[in-house]
């Protein structure tokens, strides 16, 4: 009898809800503190300025940040309010200067990440596009394929310089199904994920058999992604799609044998580097380039203008 109430004495003395007063703690600290902002809505200019100092002398001069003096300020400085700047008034002219010096050191690190990051996708993307170009070589389809970068990635082009789209049509010509069949092995081994972008020339009117150039550039966009899904086993997930109708020419509509080039599809190697890089990429590709053409030219005594016309055509491609 005595074990038996020493047992229930026991079941007495455990307490199952002691993250009661964990949460109770927690409440009274958030209460706390929305007494403290209430409280701060409503001083004065001079309680302001003792707060200010206070904790100007705890955290340090340089962390102060300043608003409006209340929290309730007139309606039309509300968002000045919520948007701190930095106290440099109070910093003498060598700690401002240092403030600067620092803001601009690491606006210039930032900077040259980037572009070193940039660098580093633009070597991994030339290597995808030699094993592409490798692979077409063998076949003899290297001229039918084009590449250039853009804020996306690696923009391959499928051009028509050998019809790889007869006109107003969609399907692929038999050149143009073993261009895409030679690119899909390569395009299957890599991770990135694929947008088929499809374009037509800017003939004037409508194509013969399709209501716009909107309805013709989606229509070769989707024979090349379906043949990559179904025939070549290029998971959906990796793959989408978008028409340009006749908006992005590749070439300046004014030049002769521009309208072959311009009816195309585009397969993009959408590239995950941080937008910052990617917006560095064309810049890096136009400059290894404008490099590759000043090593080979042969000439030491080139022309200026001849020098500026090879740079500029060999980095657009």
């Amino acid at each position: 009898m005595s074990r038996r109430k020493k047992h229930e004495e026991h079941e007495e003395h455990e307490n199952h809800e002691r993250w009661l007063v964990s949460y109770a703690d927690m409440v009274t600290v958030l209460m706390a503190l929305f007494i403290v902002m209430f409280a701060m809505s409503s001083v004065d200019q001079e309680k302001y300025n003792a707060l200010k100092s206070g904790l100007a002398a705890g955290f340090g001069q340089e962390s102060i940040l300043l608003g409006n003096d209340s929290v309730l300020a007139e309606a039309n400085d509300v968002m000045g309010g919520i948007s701190p700047q930095l106290a440099t008034e109070d910093l003498t002219d060598k700690e401002d200067q240092a403030v600067q010096a620092a803001l601009r050191s690491h606006s210039t690190l930032a900077a040259g990440r980037a572009k070193a990051d940039a660098e580093a996708e633009v070597s991994r993307l030339d290597g995808v596009y030699a094993r592409l170009q490798a692979a077409l070589r063998k076949r003899g389809l290297q001229d039918d394929v084009t590449a250039t970068y853009d804020d996306r990635g690696l923009v391959v082009s499928l051009v028509s310089r050998h019809v790889v789209f007869a006109a107003d049509l969609s399907y692929l010509s038999k050149r143009g199904r073993r261009i895409v069949d030679t690119l899909a092995p390569v395009l299957r081994d890599i991770a990135d994920p694929l947008q088929i972008d499809g374009h037509t020339n800017q003939a004037a009117g409508p194509p013969r058999y399709y209501a716009t150039d909107w309805d013709l550039s989606a229509a070769r966009a989707i024979t090349v992604l379906r043949r990559l899904n179904e025939q070549q086993r290029i998971p959906g997930e990796r793959l989408t799609l978008a028409a340009h109708g006749h908006e992005r020419p590749l070439m300046d509509p004014a030049r002769p044998g521009s309208q072959e080039i311009n009816k195309r599809v585009d397969i993009v190697l959408v590239s995950d580097a941080p937008a910052s890089t990617r917006a560095l990429l064309d810049d890096v590709a136009a400059e290894r380039a404008a490099k590759r053409a000043a090593a080979a030219r042969p000439a030491p005594g080139s022309t200026p203008d001849t020098t500026d016309h090879q740079t500029s055509t060999e980095g657009t491609h």
